[in-house]
């Protein structure tokens, strides 16, 4: 092909623009670290935010108490996770109801895991004001759920909140004298306890199973992974949402197989109970899900599986 004078002069003129063109397309160099951990949807008038706390890297040697690594390293590889560690994330819930701002437990407060503790910067990123948070309600008093209660320095994080905790935990872990009948990797939870709800002596409520935590707000015990255990249930304008706090810990495995007793359980035996009875209930009712130890942003539903259950996530949104 020959090439006139006009034809070269057109291909250098345009050869500017077409340079500026790729540079813009090229890609951006790989951020350090991801968009803020922030998540909300609505069900019914409510806004539910789930907010990231980070994660906590753990050996699977050791994580389950009645199977064969060789078998939980399956499960996990079927789900494409890594066989030989295991990631368990934090999600704090917040409903807006109109009425109040309520948290639902308080994360790690950056006093656990050097990848936790993300909970004060993805609240601020989300809009959400820890002063502004009316009501704090705890689901059991693990140290992961309750330590966002406090600062490094002992004051109250939620400095303006009502706190709610079920009676039959705050029963157990604040008498003494059931320490020694209690696991031995737990029985740190009896002076952390007193530490965390110490700031809130004065507004410390003590809820039953079956208690209207706020409107539309209703608690049901799940006891078993901690013996006052509890589960929230949402509902407004027909719509429907449960939060399974530590019925299952990740779903890849304990959703899956939900025969697997985890290391994290008080009373094993219980805990499956309680795990098969309330993911048999969520799947019929295809109600939607908040797992605390969901990979973020944690919110989806529970189907059925020859097996045991599969968590899809939903779409994000």
């Amino acid at each position: 092909m020959r090439m006139t004078r006009r034809a070269l002069l057109a291909a250098a003129l345009a050869a500017p623009a077409l340079a500026g063109t790729a540079a813009a397309q090229a890609p951006a160099a790989a951020p350090a670290q991801q968009a803020p951990g922030y998540y909300r949807f609505k069900v019914g008038g409510f806004t539910v935010t789930t907010v990231y706390d980070g994660y906590n890297r753990r050996q699977v040697q050791g994580l389950v108490r009645n199977a064969p690594v060789e078998q939980v390293q399956a499960v996990l590889s079927e789900s494409f996770l890594p066989t030989a560690t295991y990631d368990g994330p934090y999600t704090v819930t917040f409903i807006d109801t109109g009425r109040q701002l309520i948290a639902f437990d308080t994360g790690t407060g950056g006093q656990m895991a050097p990848t936790a503790g993300l909970l004060p910067a993805n609240m601020a990123a989300a809009g959400l004001d820890p002063a502004k948070v009316d009501l704090v309600v705890i689901t059991h008093c693990h140290q992961d759920h309750i330590h966002g209660l406090t600062t490094r320095d002992g004051a109250a994080f939620f400095a303006n909140a009502e706190v709610a905790v079920p009676k039959a935990e705050w029963a157990w872990w604040s008498d003494p004298t059931n320490e020694s009948r209690s696991p031995q990797g737990q029985r740190v939870n009896f002076a952390n306890v007193a530490r965390r709800f110490a700031p809130y002596r004065d507004r410390l409520r003590r809820y039953a199973p079956g208690a209207e935590l706020a409107p539309g707000l209703r608690a049901v015990a799940a006891p078993g992974h901690t013996p006052g255990h509890s589960l929230v249930h949402v509902a407004d304008g027909g719509a429907q949402l449960m939060l399974l706090a530590d019925t299952t810990h990740r779903p890849e495995l304990f959703v899956r197989r939900p025969g697997l007793h985890s290391l994290f359980d008080f009373d094993a035996e219980m805990a499956e109970q309680t795990r098969r009875r309330v993911l048999d209930q969520v799947a019929t009712d295809r109600v939607q899900v908040i797992g605390y130890h969901f990979p973020f942003p944690a919110v989806g539903h529970i189907a059925r599986e020859p097996e045991g259950y599969r968590y899809i996530a939903n779409a994000w949104s």
